[in-house]
């Protein structure tokens, strides 16, 4: 069947088409990628696998994943994707239910339901759970504070930690809002003011606004990293320029992993030791950043755009490394660099997920909500025109 739009749109919608299939399960892989490393150094991954990594990898702990602290009892690694793939694909499914743009009211009425009474496959936990279950205290406050609380949606995210929760799953917005930066960015402060606030929210926007960018025709990481620095606010702003200036001086993620990290870090609150945040860590300020965007736009630019790179680097990073190889690999994906396809099986097989089902319906709702925002364009031109304003354009 020929989704809505093909007529018209010819070439143009399988570009899309295969940009938002590059995204999203480019995000998904990364997401698996940096799973079973989360929370190590380079070093110490380095320590862990005798050298960097290079693709898919078993859990730290190997067989005593179960109960093996700090990260029992989930199943980090062999390709399971973790709660980043599993609120992006959240997200979808409301833009599927909804057909529109959304807001902080549609992650009320929607996302929270879906992540509280819907049981799904949970690839960490080798089980069919609630997603609510799965999800880290920053997510689960969605649901302390729009089911519970019956807090305005629109600043439900004031008190809550200050991280990248809202951020790792805002690819979808930017696909949404394909080519149009500065529509992805506003679309996506609106969304995540129900889950973040301060530099969180911040990083959701811009973050969108990247993925955005990168299905431009002819878009490239300078390109995305410019639509960045033309949208953000505050410390995020800062944090991504002093990153992404460091980053054009390499151009293998090896070299690049120490300087990368001590760019960042003026701008990260959480301080050199990740499992141990420093106690001012994750709080509102207008003078920090999350860590995990401005690094997975400055593998991008040291990557040059290509995939594998851009994941690896991030992956061999470390910290909140699947975080980061999922925001690097949505924009490489959108960028038009080839998933490798092994990866990208071998985590759907593992995760038991279909992860092109998910794309494909966002293309369709990608192009109904293109159409409507054309008939709601021309409704505002004629109106405007009526009011004395300039013509209407032919």
């Amino acid at each position: 069947m020929t989704p809505k739009g093909e007529e018209s749109s010819g070439q143009g919608v399988s570009g899309l088409a295969d940009r938002v299939t590059g995204a999203l399960v480019g995000a998904a892989v990364g997401d698996a990628l940096g799973g079973p490393v989360e929370g190590y150094s380079p070093d110490q991954i380095a320590e862990r696998h005798g050298g960097r990594v290079h693709g898919i990898v078993g859990p730290w702990h190997g067989d005593a994943w179960r109960t093996a602290r700090p990260i029992a009892p989930y199943h980090k690694g062999d390709g399971h994707v973790t709660d980043d793939t599993l609120m992006t694909h959240a997200l979808i499914r409301v833009y599927d239910r909804v057909r529109d743009h959304l807001d902080a009211y549609a992650v009320a009425d929607h996302l929270v339901p879906d992540l509280m009474t819907h049981p799904r496959w949970i690839p960490e936990l080798e089980a069919e759970a609630l997603p609510l279950h799965r999800l880290f205290l920053a997510e689960k406050w969605l649901v302390t504070r729009l089911a519970y609380g019956h807090t305005d949606p629109r600043e439900a995210g004031v008190g809550n930690i200050v991280n990248c929760g809202a951020a790792m799953y805002m690819a979808p917005v930017g696909l949404v809002n394909a080519a149009h930066p500065a529509a992805a960015y506003a679309e996506a402060l609106d969304v995540a003011g129900a889950h973040q606030s301060s530099y969180g929210r911040e990083a959701a926007g811009v973050f969108a606004a990247a993925v955005a960018a990168a299905t431009a025709p002819g878009a490239t990481p300078a390109s995305v990293v410019a639509a960045c620095l033309s949208l953000a606010k505050d410390g995020t702003r800062t944090a991504i320029e002093k990153v992404c200036e460091v980053a054009a001086r390499y151009r293998d993620f090896e070299s690049a992993l120490a300087p990368l990290r001590a760019a960042v870090a003026p701008y990260d609150t959480v301080g050199p030791d990740y499992r141990a945040p420093s106690l001012a860590a994750r709080r509102p300020s207008r003078l920090h950043s999350i860590e995990e965007l401005p690094v997975a736009l400055g593998m991008l630019v040291v990557s040059g755009g290509d995939y594998r790179h851009a994941v690896l680097g991030s992956v061999n990073y470390g910290r909140d490394c699947d975080s980061i190889a999922t925001m690097a690999g949505a924009l490489a994906g959108a960028l038009g660099s080839p998933v490798p396809e092994e990866w990208a099986k071998t985590v759907a097989d593992a995760s038991r997920l279909d992860l092109w089902a998910p794309a494909r319906t966002l293309t369709e709702v990608t192009l109904e909500i293109f159409d409507r925002d054309v008939r709601r364009r021309r409704a505002h031109e004629q109106a405007f025109h009526a009011l004395g304003g300039r013509p209407c354009s032919a």
